[in-house]
């Protein structure tokens, strides 16, 4: 489509812009040059040279001479006269000068204590046993070093230096090893999903790191048909929106998966969303987790998974921190009473059978 004002300006696409500048008379030339008076000098979007003119009426005295430059800048800022002072210096310094205070050093006298003549003939002639064991009656143990304080302690309670627990001695950590990678075969899984083996009820790749993103999609492609896969988790798989997707297609289709975890994965609102639109319809899935995702899923998200929640009565278990109040509110109560929807069931059928 062809915009109204650009209908008169086709003919001119094909014109050589240089040869009608060559054609031009040094007449015609100066007279195009008064054109540029009537452009806006701070208009940005135009380049400098274009904004005015050449006001430059001087001819070119030759080539560029530094050094000449040089001298001749020197001689104009030589010959140039300093401007007068209005108020002459006199090196008279006005205010007062700044002196700090000087703070007044706090002296401590030695506290002497008096004791009784006995008493401090008493303390003089003491071994060091006897003051380790008056240190440790008095409690301060600080004093004593810990093999004379197990000396002292250990000792009457018949307990030696060996078994004796030192209090100032940090506890001892254990070490906590990785856990073992996840022996689950990737390629033999998912041919027996093609194949629906009705032995194979559960399906856990968490944390296989080196699934590629089309294999991911053939597994949930694989679930579309599958009739004997209850539980499904590929949490930590590197996941992404192109995987939510492809499992959003295969729960519109599945009729028999209760469980669904894609935990701790690279999956943005854009998946949440697919999924979310998915579970509207879905009859079957009870449990889903969807949390610790790279990035936050964002409000439009939660409020979306709130509104799912409280259409779709068969969701029992949603694993999600939300981070908005209001989602968070509705998604909890539409949970509790899908709950309460099972129990009322479960009692009903049981009153039937009775």
């Amino acid at each position: 489509m062809t915009l109204p004002f650009r209908k008169d300006l086709d003919k001119y696409k094909d014109l050589d812009e240089d040869d009608i500048l060559g054609k031009l008379s040094e007449e015609e030339l100066k007279q195009l040059e008064t054109v540029l008076d009537d452009l806006d000098p701070e208009n940005a979007l135009l380049p400098a040279g274009f904004r005015q003119k050449d006001q430059t009426a001087k001819k070119a005295s030759g080539p560029f001479d530094r050094e000449r430059l040089l001298a001749f800048l020197e001689k104009e800022a030589l010959e140039h006269k300093d401007r007068e002072d209005y108020v002459p210096f006199t090196k008279e310094k006005k205010g007062k000068i700044f002196i700090p205070k000087q703070k007044p050093a706090q002296s401590y006298a030695e506290e002497k204590i008096a004791l009784d003549p006995e008493l401090e003939e008493a303390l003089t002639s003491a071994t060091d046993t006897e003051l380790c064991d008056l240190a440790a009656i008095l409690g301060m143990s600080n004093l004593i070093t810990n093999n004379q304080f197990c000396d002292i302690v250990g000792s009457s309670n018949g307990v030696g230096k060996d078994s004796f627990s030192n209090i100032v001695k940090g506890e001892k950590m254990l070490p906590v090893f990785d856990e073992p990678p996840n022996p689950t075969n990737v390629e033999e899984t998912l041919q027996r999903i093609k194949d629906n083996d009705s032995r194979l009820v559960e399906v856990n790749l968490n944390n296989i790191k080196n699934i590629p993103i089309p294999t991911l999609k053939e597994f949930a492609k694989a679930l579309e048909t599958n009739t004997h896969v209850k539980n499904f988790s590929l949490a930590a798989t590197r996941s992404n929106d192109p995987v939510a997707v492809a499992l959003a297609d295969m729960l519109r289709v599945n009729t028999k998966l209760k469980s669904l975890n894609i935990e701790s994965n690279f999956i943005t609102g854009v998946g949440i969303l697919a999924l979310v639109d998915a579970l509207k319809d879905n009859e079957t899935l009870t449990e889903i987790k969807i949390d610790n995702q790279r990035q936050q899923l964002g409000t439009l998200a939660e409020v979306e998974i709130a509104k799912m929640l409280e259409e779709n009565s068969k969701i029992l278990k949603f694993g999600y921190h939300f981070t908005q109040q209001g989602p968070r509110a509705r998604a909890a109560a539409a949970i509790t009473k899908n709950n309460d929807l099972v129990k009322r069931r479960s009692i009903c059928s049981n009153r039937i059978a009775f």
